[in-house]
């Protein structure tokens, strides 16, 4: 009798106990309340001919995306919507399916911005963080449509920062956020969040043997974001500084020279570049072909690679002058280039 009454006072207070749900949980119950609203399911639909029906609709795939501000701007990949013909939105416990088109892409950071031509009644931007301040360890939320899973929600951490990774556009993407969130196909495009609800990154790519999330996740970080889309909602396109030339690729390079840096293979004379007298590869009457200048360092920053040349140009503004020291025939030179707009 009396372990009877022992039990049924011990057993009520293990219930209760145990369904008080921790701190960092309710966080996260809230985080998952207050953006789930503003991440979407974006829907590529290719247009294909049938020998019986004609032109037809074909889905080509998924991906996520998110509210970038009231006007109905969606922000997703680049890869998500490429090779598509139309495309179709859906929101959290919203049947109706909203048509979009593309506004702009900016295949090298692998970010594209859609426009819904109809919007919801309660359109709600997602709140917009930034990236510079991020430290490694610090919590992680993922939120996407993973396999068609619309709207779930994983969390993790921070596993690095500053992570280079071959992007879709033949150019490595930098500074790359990487995660131990679950990040799988259906993911791409979606919000990085930080403990605040704030975006931090767009997810883009896991690296994986199996195909599947191996804690290795990575996300375009939001402050590269916020440079990007701004101009593709008002341009269409990226409009960035540039010096207009043409650089060789690493393995061509390595047939010349040993020497680090980005091998210049054309100068336009125009451009920046050429008016401050670099040149690319020549050849002489007898059909020699001999290496261009090559570029070692931008306003004193090492350039290894056409891609860090590409990445430290776009840190600049249009107009600004910056100074590139170069290789010529093994000879040290140094040169002033006022950048202009990439055309």
């Amino acid at each position: 009798m009396k372990l009877f009454i022992l039990l049924s006072l011990v057993i009520p207070l293990f219930h209760s106990f145990s369904a008080e749900l921790l701190e960092q949980e309710n966080r996260v119950i809230d985080i998952y309340k207050d953006s789930v609203s503003s991440v979407v399911n974006v829907s590529n639909i290719r247009l294909a001919n049938s020998f019986f029906y004609g032109t037809i609709e074909v889905p080509q795939g998924t991906g996520t995306g998110f509210v970038w501000d009231d006007e109905g701007h969606i922000v997703t990949n680049f890869h998500v919507v490429n090779g598509g013909n139309s495309f179709v939105v859906t929101f959290h416990n919203d049947k109706l399916q909203y048509k979009a088109k593309v506004v702009g892409i900016a295949p090298n950071s692998d970010i594209a911005v859609l426009k819904l031509e109809k919007t919801p009644k309660n359109l709600k931007p997602i709140k917009i963080g930034e990236s510079k301040s991020l430290q490694v360890g610090q919590m992680a939320l993922a939120l996407g449509n993973p396999y068609g899973f619309d709207h779930s929600i994983s969390s993790g951490i921070i596993s690095a920062l500053g992570r280079k990774i071959d992007g879709i556009g033949n150019f490595k993407i930098y500074d790359m956020i990487q995660t131990d969130a679950a990040i799988n196909q259906g993911n791409s495009g979606g919000p990085l969040l930080n403990s605040s609800g704030e975006v931090i990154g767009v997810n883009t790519m896991i690296v994986s043997r199996s195909g599947s999330s191996a804690g290795l996740g990575f996300a375009v970080p939001v402050d590269t974001v916020k440079k990007i889309v701004p101009q593709l909602i008002k341009h269409g396109k990226i409009i960035r500084p540039a010096l207009w030339v043409g650089i060789l690729s690493e393995e061509i390079q390595k047939r010349f020279t040993d020497v680090k840096g980005a091998a210049l293979r054309y100068v336009d004379p125009d451009g920046p570049a050429g008016r401050a007298g670099l040149q690319g590869m020549m050849k002489d009457k007898f059909g020699r072909i001999f290496l261009g200048d090559v570029i070692t360092k931008i306003n004193g920053k090492e350039i290894s690679s056409g891609d860090d040349l590409y990445h430290e140009i776009g840190k600049y503004k249009i107009n600004e002058k910056v100074t590139i020291e170069y290789l010529r025939e093994g000879k040290k030179k140094k040169t002033n280039v006022k950048l202009r707009a990439l055309q």
